[in-house]
């Protein structure tokens, strides 16, 4: 095992194999078929595609050509049966969907002479991946590579990977300089050279160490991950393996450096009594679980971002605390930069409401949102509340935090931080309070903010004659990052009508930063990867 933590050599440092999850997105599993659009069960803005980038934003190096024979993708209990069964093996959809998203260049070979049903079945599945499918030939017998194969060899690294072993193909493989891999039980028949991999879960892992050995990367970063990140070194240097969650974690963690995490994906059960207490009261999951005893264990160990620093953004509360601290942000002559009015309730029953409201410097509207942020289904379940009786009628989560309705031309502004680069996006929003009290009809208007925020139609949108000063934003948050003490986070900004104060309304850890366009979001990503390691190194030199 080795020792935990960062070495630092000079220039970009040693090799660093981290692992990311559950970000970006995995997509669902799906039968082969057309290419679908991937889709995440839990962060349905992430677009696993962005991170797909053309030969020129990779780093410079021989080719990696990637070869997966049917062996190692179909169902063993049909091979060679009646094609109506024709199946992938468990584990495989999930294997090409991550190698769609690789960067690699991968084929999927067949043995010519294989059933029409089978044969037809993989070409359709390495269709939907974007994959070339190539034939194996036979020869007296024996198989053979194509000669697309042997023209690889000559100007890429080349792996072949299959489940069932030929000594004959894997002896013509390797006299070419193929890598050949084995996945399964260990092998029966002794093959000097092969790589045996025992299980299908532990092949990326495996690649990804072996692409760098194979490119001779000194300064290449490895990248763990549950979604669709590059395996094949990027641009600036940096390779994603997969933490699988169906193996030992232990054994896998000493193959990284660093793991990038959204921990909050990663919530069973909050209990709502432990708010100001976080992580105490909180349900991981068991993966998760295992990866924070892991980390407690290892101190030296990297991780973006430290688990502590994220705790307080899973608490509305809390929140509220870190904006009230960016008061002072900002100059005379610039508009006033400032959190909302709040006030928490554990109940809306209470008959000193009123006054606890006018202490707090609230009047209705309100937002009523639940205390607890993320990690429970009901975290986004809000209400706006027109006037005191309707709390009776509520059923926003307890406790929960009144909030301010501030009225800001159905404009909000996204901003997202980046290691040191802070962008922002504008979005339409919800409408200005009179429209919506004209539809309430006396009952508290109920949404949640993620599903069905009622965004201002055309008719509803009234122009701010107050702009947006940017570099008072931008001050914030570097103000915040030191704050937060996080690599990458984002949050909102509405300009309010008549005053022109700028009310940074939500806060949150890892969002999709969607709006950022792919050619400004990836590199500024990459680099804020590699500056959290570096940084990690320093402390602990220091």
């Amino acid at each position: 095992m080795r020792p935990w933590g960062p070495r630092l050599p000079p220039a970009l440092g040693p090799p660093l194999r981290v692992s990311t999850f559950p970000f970006p997105c995995q997509a669902p599993a799906a039968p082969p078929g057309p290419a679908p659009a991937p889709k995440c069960p839990r962060r349905a803005e992430t677009e696993p595609s962005r991170w797909h980038l053309p030969p020129e934003a990779m780093a410079m190096g021989r080719p990696v050509r990637l070869v997966l024979d049917a062996s190692l993708l179909l169902e063993p209990s049909v091979a060679g049966e009646d094609a109506a069964a024709a199946a992938l093996r468990p584990g495989a959809e999930a294997l090409l969907r991550r190698l769609r998203y690789s960067n690699l260049s991968v084929a999927i070979c067949y043995v010519e002479g294989m059933s029409t049903n089978e044969s037809g079945f993989l070409q359709k599945a390495a269709s939907s991946h974007s994959f070339e499918y190539i034939p194996l030939l036979v020869k007296s017998g024996n198989l053979s590579p194509n000669e697309l194969m042997l023209e690889w060899s000559r100007t890429s690294s080349c792996f072949f990977v299959t489940s069932r072993v030929d000594k004959g193909l894997i002896s013509e493989l390797q006299n070419q300089k193929w890598k050949v891999l084995y996945v399964g039980n260990e092998c029966s028949i002794e093959v000097p050279g092969i790589l045996s991999v025992g299980r299908l879960q532990e092949l990326l892992l495996t690649l990804a160490t072996l692409i760098k050995r194979e490119i001779d990367g000194s300064s290449v970063l490895v990248i763990g991950y549950r979604g669709a990140f590059p395996i094949y070194p990027s641009k600036d240097n940096l390779i994603f393996v997969p933490l699988s969650f169906d193996l030992p974690l232990s054994s896998q963690l000493q193959e990284v450096d660093m793991v990038l995490h959204k921990i909050t994906d990663e919530i069973v059960k909050i209990d709502l009594n432990c708010s100001i207490n976080f992580p105490q009261g909180i349900s991981f999951s068991a993966g998760m679980s295992e990866i924070i005893r892991f980390v407690e264990e290892h101190p030296d160990f990297s991780i973006v971002d430290p688990f502590k620093n994220i705790y307080p953004l899973l608490d509305r509360l809390q929140i509220q605390k870190i904006l009230v601290r960016l008061q002072e942000v900002g100059t005379k002559g610039k508009p006033k930069l400032r959190a909302p009015y709040s006030l928490k309730v554990d109940n809306f029953h209470d008959g000193d409401l009123d006054e606890h409201l006018a202490e707090a410097n609230l009047s209705f509207p309100l937002i009523v949102k639940p205390q607890v942020a993320c990690g429970v289904a009901d975290a986004h379940n809000m209400a706006l509340v027109f006037q005191i009786e309707e709390f009776s009628k509520l059923s926003v989560p307890l406790p929960a935090v009144l909030q301010e309705y501030v009225d800001h031309g159905s404009k909000i502004f996204k901003f997202y931080v980046i290691g040191d680069k802070v962008f922002h996006a504008v979005r339409n929003s919800m409408p200005n309070a009179s429209f919506l009290k004209s539809s309430s009809e006396g009952e508290p208007l109920t949404f949640n903010s993620l599903k069905t925020l009622p965004v201002a139609t055309k008719e509803q949108q009234v122009q701010n004659s107050n702009l947006l000063d940017t570099s008072l934003v931008e001050e914030a948050a570097k103000i915040l990052k030191g704050l937060l003490g996080l690599t990458i986070f984002g949050f909102d900004v509405v300009v309010q009508e008549g005053t022109g104060d700028h009310v940074i309304v939500d806060l949150n850890y890892l969002p999709s930063f969607k709006e950022v366009p792919d050619s400004q979001a990836v590199p500024a990503f990459w680099d804020a990867i590699r500056q959290a390691y570096m940084s990690k190194g320093q402390q602990v030199q220091t």
